[in-house]
Formats: C-alpha cells, structure tokens, sequence
C-alpha cells in the first residue's frame, strides 16, 4: 500500500508558539501553571503538557491570584483580560498573532461606525474570544442562508473579519452573498486569510486526486482538521479523522492500494507516525511525501519569556 503525505500537514506557526510559551512557562517559574482552555485543539498536546505540569482550566476563578495564567492560541474576550487583571495573574498570551490581527481588524471597523459582522461557527472559542473583543454589536453569519436573515438596512455601514480556521475557499460563498446584497460593506483582503488554514486545505484537494481514501490526524473538536476531512469527502474519497492510530480501522483499506495522510494545524508529527505504524500492521506500506509548499512562519514569543533562564532553587 502506498501512503503518500501531505505537504504541508500538522503544526502552524500559532500552534509552535502557543506550546513553546506553555514549555517555557514551565522552565521559568516551575510547575504547576494555569493554561485557560485547552492550549490548542488536540487531546495528545495537551495529555503532555499535563504530564509536565500545566493545569488547564476552564475558567479564571480556579486560578489562585497571582498565579501565571496562559491563554490559549483561541484568544479571549476582554472580560477575560479584565478578569486576569483583577486576580493579579501573571498572564501569558498565546493567542495566535492572525487571531489578534482579526481583534485588532474588527475594532478598526467599529471605530468606523461599521457594523461588524463575524463569519465563524457558533460556539468555537476564538469566535467566542473575537466577539468579546470587540467594543460593539457582531453579528456572527455561518452561512449564505444567515446573510440572508439580516435584519440591516441594505445601505447600513457594515465590515466583516472571518475566523483564522477559515480558508479562501470556506468564506467566499458568504462574503460574495454579502457584497451582493449590501451597498457599503468593507472586509481584509484575502491575503489576510490564515496562510496555514489555505495551505493545508489546498494540499488536501490536490492529495484526493491521487488517492483511493484520506486520512486525517486530529481531533474531533479542531475546525480545520475536520474541514479537511470533509475537502477530501467532497472531493470524492472516502475520508477519516482519526485522532491516533489505535482508530484506524482495517475494513477502510479492502482494496485500496493508494492511502493520504494530512494533519490538522494542531496535530502532532509523532501521531502521524503512529497513524503510519497501524498501517504498517496491516501490511506493507512505502511513503512518500508529496512536493508542495513549504512554510517558513515564525511568530515571536512574549517579550518577558525571551529573557534568559534563571535556575530555581529547588
């Protein structure tokens, strides 16, 4: 069997970031510290992180004051910042730096006197975190339907941000819908779209043509990973998550000679080895990688983890 994988696949720029500044944290003032929500989207980051000794916690109030606090790579609202601020928490952002560009976009527009209308999925956190950002009315559209429903005045000053998890492709439908039934609406440019998220969408669609099934690596609840499972099904192949390789299922692979294997942007490289090794137990298996683009992102870490380590006493 053939597994060829994707280029690129796994860890973003924002994820690196956000797990380094977790690692870091820990090297600087010792376990335990207080990670608010899952550092990033995937059940192995955070079991090792854990293991280590973050505790993650859902809200600040389980933080003892003056505890270090990181955020997640998500973002936060205000009333979150505020709240840290209150509890006099040594905080550490890991927001990813596109996700703080769309908060700084979004307020931006408000300062316009533009309506902000936010184009994401309900109930994801970096939605949750962009909404709490902004100073004003958003309106949160999942669909061209949603579009549809707004109750504004077609001439109303309006502006829209997309969640970072979105690609090009993901947000066109709705922002066409939009432009086409509102006069005086304003978005970024497309080229502010998460690289990463358009990287690996793309991969994927040029991967399905040469394969008989798609794997891919991440969690159930990781927007982008489950987007590109559903690229490869709407290209026509059979296509799995899988979170590891004890979920791999051998009836997937009756007859197929040609297997993808991507990873979401919070997936690690070691579970797409581990994925690999359960399909060597089924047989055989030579793996390429195909040719594709390679990123070269670095984001900067917080100013006050770029200080150089002082030996605790123990």
């Amino acid at each position: 069997m053939r597994v060829i994988l994707a280029q690129p696949r796994g860890f973003c720029a924002g994820v690196v970031r956000a797990i380094e500044i977790v690692d870091r944290a820990l090297q600087k003032h010792g376990a335990p510290v207080y990670v608010r929500h899952e550092i990033v989207h995937n059940r192995h980051v955070v079991e090792n992180l854990r293991n280590k000794g973050a505790r993650f916690v859902e809200e600040l109030d389980e933080v003892p004051e003056g505890a270090v606090a990181i955020f997640s790579a998500h973002g936060v609202a205000r009333t979150v910042e505020r709240a840290a601020e209150e509890r006099d928490l040594d905080v550490l952002d890991a927001t990813c730096p596109l996700v703080t560009k769309v908060h700084v976009q979004g307020r931006q527009y408000v300062s316009q006197g533009r309506t902000l209308i936010l184009i994401g999925h309900a109930g994801h956190p970096e939605v949750e975190g962009t909404i709490g950002q902004i100073p004003g009315t958003v309106l949160l559209v999942q669909s061209e339907a949603d579009v549809a429903k707004l109750d504004m005045p077609l001439d109303a000053p309006l502006a829209y941000v997309t969640q970072t998890t979105l690609s090009v492709d993901d947000t066109r439908g709705i922002i066409d819908a939009l432009l086409a039934r509102f006069t005086d609406i304003v978005g970024p440019d497309t080229r502010d779209i998460c690289y990463a998220t358009q990287n690996r969408q793309a991969a994927v669609r040029e991967l399905s043509t040469e394969v008989d099934v798609l794997l891919v690596v991440g969690a159930t609840n990781s927007s982008n990973s489950n987007r590109l499972r559903e690229i490869g099904s709407e290209s026509g192949v059979p296509s799995y998550l899988v979170a590891d390789g004890s979920e791999v299922k051998a009836e997937w692979f009756e007859g197929v000679q040609t297997v993808g294997l991507t990873a979401g942007a919070s997936a690690p490289e070691e579970m797409v080895e581990n994925v690999i090794d359960a399909l060597r137990a089924l047989g055989p298996v030579d793996v390429s990688t195909m040719s594709g683009r390679e990123e070269k992102v670095e984001f900067k870490l917080p100013a006050k983890l770029l200080q150089p380590l002082v030996a605790r006493e123990v």
